[in-house]
């Protein structure tokens, strides 16, 4: 499995795993790939640093994930469309209100629901650093923009 940093054309980044570099050639060329947080479909591998061992920090003992992460192998495209496809049916899309909707929802504003919506990168942060949970999910070019 290999991983690239990769970004649309709307500035946002995101990482993509792919089975191989020709897997990822391939998609690219098929349009197969979609930014998670806006869906374009203009995405670029973008260059990243290569990871370097500081000692800084104490290792995860191998085999345990490390906290917060939750890493999926060999899932497959169909359970993933599935997955996608729940979520959609299952949530209300208030689009780029989504950053307010969810801190209303967080500080009991407003009654609790499942939303999803769009956000930047910063906005995602802030989120987070309030304690808000929030998740990027890739959303498939048809499906953008459709409610229930």
């Amino acid at each position: 499995m290999i991983v690239f940093d990769l970004g649309c054309e709307n500035s946002h980044r995101f990482e993509g795993w792919f089975a191989s570099n020709a897997d990822f050639e391939h998609q690219i060329g098929r349009k197969q790939v979609a930014c998670p947080l806006c869906g374009n479909a203009n995405v670029v591998r973008l260059p990243h640093a290569s990871h370097i061992k500081s000692g800084g920090k104490e290792r995860v003992a191998r085999g345990a994930p490390a906290a917060g992460h939750q890493q999926y192998a060999n899932v497959g495209t169909e359970l993933l469309a599935r997955l996608v496809e729940h979520i959609i049916d299952n949530t209300d899309d208030v689009g780029s209100a989504f950053p307010e909707e969810a801190r209303k929802i967080h500080y009991c504003e407003t009654p609790e629901r499942r939303i999803r919506g769009t956000a930047s990168h910063d906005e995602v942060e802030a989120l987070k650093d309030e304690g808000i949970d929030v998740v990027a999910l890739p959303l498939p070019a048809h499906r953008l923009g459709k409610t229930h």
